[in-house]
């Protein structure tokens, strides 16, 4: 246990200079926290081994996992059923076209610009047409959108985009199967179940010191998870459901809501963030820079073509509609998790696999710095119950505001 203990603290210190970087350098913890990881993979593992960092110990991807998973929830209970059915078709449309023009342009550009072999290039296409919900959800709640219209249709559109990238990749290269059709039919039950199930349970069990709210959720949410893997499916899918369908219940309990946060933010998601980081190859980057640029490129070109007309069709202001449109250029955990499946079925080397996996994490990174300093939309910042504009975040001011 004592090399556990040991990874664990060496881990924990990694996400306490994460996040004392995001104060310095004013920017969201979770970039700071990828570019750490990065870093932290290029140095330890050259000086004491990539062994030391452990990124693939089971431990460690637990964790990882438990917070993609968490995180993934939380995103979802910040639904709102009113704002969505009210902004369906903006959410659908934008998530739609989010999709559809990276995943067509990005698997051309793997194919007419790098070379690659027709199934190479539709998974790539496949990974770099995803958002990452994970990314935008903790942009939005660090600058107080995700209690905002705005932010809960924008979440919206970040789930449909990846719930279409996850049934394409399932149609393309994974074709369903009794288990997919058993996971599809036990998951459906449990989202009927859940919204009636839930409040009624709470109400007779929870408000104690035990946690009760916590442990059911969590049991919800892992037993899925379980489920979704077993039947080659991604966990992060089923928890951003039942956080949609609790988002009436469960979403409204800002007490239950903050203890989950503490916990995710806190413990769970540095080591989701961090271990994304260290997947960055950067001997693979060196050796091949055109095409990790061809596939950032072609991603963030793609979205803007795909996502900003649309905003703008949905009479959305320009600076919202930038906002939306570089968010939507973001990209994780289905990004990630789609070329880790190539890799392993096959359909594309390592050196593909790591120019992908480091395209998708720079689309992390690139499109919410630019985002967060020239299109930050500060009109829509929430504000007091008094009526004054709440204090911005260091990462959301202008110089201007420093001063002041």
């Amino acid at each position: 246990m004592t090399q556990v203990w040991a990874q664990t603290a060496m881990w924990l210190g990694l996400a306490l200079i994460a996040t004392l970087l995001s104060i310095w350098f004013k920017v969201a913890t979770a970039l700071s926290e990828i570019v750490v990881g990065t870093i932290a993979q290029l140095i330890i593992g050259a000086v004491a081994g990539a062994f030391l960092l452990a990124a693939d110990d089971t431990a460690i991807k637990f964790l990882s996992g438990a917070g993609a998973i968490v995180l993934t929830f939380l995103a979802g209970a910040e639904l709102d059923p009113q704002v969505f059915r009210r902004k369906r078709k903006e959410a659908s449309a934008v998530g739609l076209a989010g999709f559809l023009f990276p995943f067509l342009g990005c698997a051309a550009a793997a194919h007419w610009l790098l070379g690659w072999d027709s199934r190479p290039s539709w998974l790539a296409g496949v990974a770099m047409s995803t958002t990452s919900v994970a990314v935008v959800y903790a942009v939005m709640l660090e600058f107080g959108l995700n209690r905002t219209d705005y932010g809960k249709t924008l979440l919206a559109a970040c789930f449909i985009n990846d719930l279409v990238t996850v049934l394409a990749l399932g149609f393309i290269f994974a074709p369903f199967s009794e288990r997919t059709a058993i996971f599809a039919g036990g998951a459906v039950v449990v989202f009927a179940i859940l919204p009636w199930l839930t409040p009624r349970f709470f109400r007779l069990y929870g408000n104690r010191p035990s946690e009760l709210e916590t442990k059911f959720l969590l049991l919800c949410l892992f037993g899925l998870g379980a489920l979704a893997s077993w039947a080659d499916s991604e966990a992060v899918l089923p928890a951003y459901i039942v956080g949609m369908v609790l988002a009436g219940t469960v979403g409204k309990d800002h007490v239950l809501i903050r203890r989950l946060r503490t916990l995710t933010f806190g413990f769970l998601t540095p080591f989701y963030f961090i271990r994304a980081g260290s997947f960055v190859s950067v001997p693979a980057l060196i050796a091949a820079p055109v095409a990790f640029v061809v596939m950032l490129g072609a991603k963030m070109l793609t979205k803007f073509v795909g996502v900003y007309p649309v905003t703008r069709a949905h009479r959305s202001p320009r600076r919202e509609a930038l906002y939306t449109t570089f968010l939507m250029s973001t990209g994780l955990t289905f990004g990630t998790i789609s070329a880790l499946f190539g890799l392993s079925h096959g359909l594309i080397d390592q050196s593909q696999y790591s120019i992908l996996v480091a395209a998708v994490i720079a689309s992390a990174v690139v499109p919410t710095l630019i985002a967060n300093a020239f299109y930050l939309p500060h009109h829509l910042l929430p504000e007091t119950a008094e009526g004054e504009a709440e204090p911005l975040p260091v990462a959301a001011r202008t110089p201007r505001d420093r001063r002041s």
